[in-house]
């Protein structure tokens, strides 16, 4: 079966994606996956945001299927996020989600079933440079940008990958959709973890599934200065939700840890570092060593540093990655690379 298989997410940009597509010519099928059997009420995935994407195929005329991968979710996304909480770090879900689920399990799958590209309503580009090589880069819309989310795509994965909004506005996408008559042009973007109801939140969530231990927060000197509910839920550079003592002024968590229950606090100043050590780091096409671009959250502003094998060395004091967050180096527009702060 030749074509295209476009990921669903029952969201306008997946919708518009597969639209283009099939304006353009293309054989389009509509893949929805299942990933979270748990309540959900954000994210995509709930049982709205399928049903919204099987009216949009059909509105368009296409096949759509359903592919429940919920099993694989649970162990390379959910368990992972556990077990990174229980030793005080700050994983990203969205992010291994699109390194395990869509962009491994889900492009197998395509492979297997005979179709030739996978396409995604993400916001970000695809270029071929000079040497034939192909790099992500950012969408046009800086403000949606998802290329920091997706920094871990290779070669491989980037040559059968076709991201059709990502040379798009938001606006545009909309507007889009609306010409179309589509059900999700005006459906707000999902903002929160799939998994975490906003009823119940984050601190819910993980107490009923790892032990939660309460801790003590000291100053740099280690004099405590307060208490927290439970040091696995405290994020470095948190400054709300700990039991500080009154007269300190404004405190940040600097550093979490899970073994003594101990969360150090301290002022804004001591959150700022020369260096920030990287690991897991996975490169588009060979490492790319020297002077980049570096960012360290999905719409923070990219600051210029050294990058070598540990890590980065910032030009001027940045403020501390928390562990287990992502690291993504950029050359101009183009990601070369990334990894987790360790």
């Amino acid at each position: 079966m030749a074509g295209t298989l476009v990921a669903m997410s029952g969201g306008v940009d997946s919708s518009v994606a597969a639209a283009l597509l099939l304006e353009a010519g293309h054989e389009v099928v509509g893949v929805t996956l299942r990933l979270w059997g748990g309540e959900s009420d954000s994210g995509c995935c709930s049982v709205s945001d399928v049903d919204d994407a099987r009216r949009v195929a059909d509105t368009l005329g296409i096949d759509h299927h359903v592919f429940n991968l919920g099993d694989h979710f649970d162990q390379h996304v959910v368990a992972p996020y556990l077990a990174d909480h229980a030793v005080g770090r700050t994983p990203n879900p969205c992010v291994e989600c699109n390194r395990h689920v869509k962009f491994d399990r889900l492009l197998v799958r395509a492979r297997a079933l005979g179709f030739e590209r996978l396409a995604t309503g993400h916001h970000a580009r695809i270029v071929e440079r000079g040497d034939g090589t192909l790099r992500l880069a950012r969408a046009a819309d800086r403000a949606k940008d998802q290329s920091y989310v997706l920094y871990m795509l290779g070669q491989g994965q980037l040559a059968e990958l076709v991201l059709p909004v990502g040379h798009m506005g938001k606006d545009e996408v909309r507007a889009e959709a609306s010409r179309l008559g589509l059900r999700t042009a005006t459906k707000p973007d999902s903002q929160d973890v799939c998994f975490i109801t906003r009823r119940d939140g984050r601190a819910d969530f993980l107490g009923r599934r790892i032990p939660l231990t309460p801790g003590r927060v000291v100053d740099g000197a280690g004099h405590q200065v307060g208490r927290v509910e439970a040091v696995e839920l405290v994020t470095v550079g948190q400054r709300h939700g700990m039991d500080l003592a009154g007269g300190l002024g404004a405190r940040y968590a600097t550093a979490v840890d899970v073994a003594t229950a101990t969360v150090t606090v301290g002022p804004a100043a001591d959150l700022l570092v020369d260096h920030t050590p990287v690991e897991a780091t996975r490169w588009a096409h060979g490492a790319v060593n020297g002077r980049l671009l570096v960012q360290t959250s999905a719409h923070g502003t990219p600051r210029w540093a050294a990058v070598d094998p540990d890590g980065v060395q910032w030009d001027e004091p940045h403020r501390r990655v928390a562990p287990g967050q992502s690291v993504v180096f950029y050359e101009g527009e183009e990601v070369v690379g990334g990894g987790l702060a360790a």
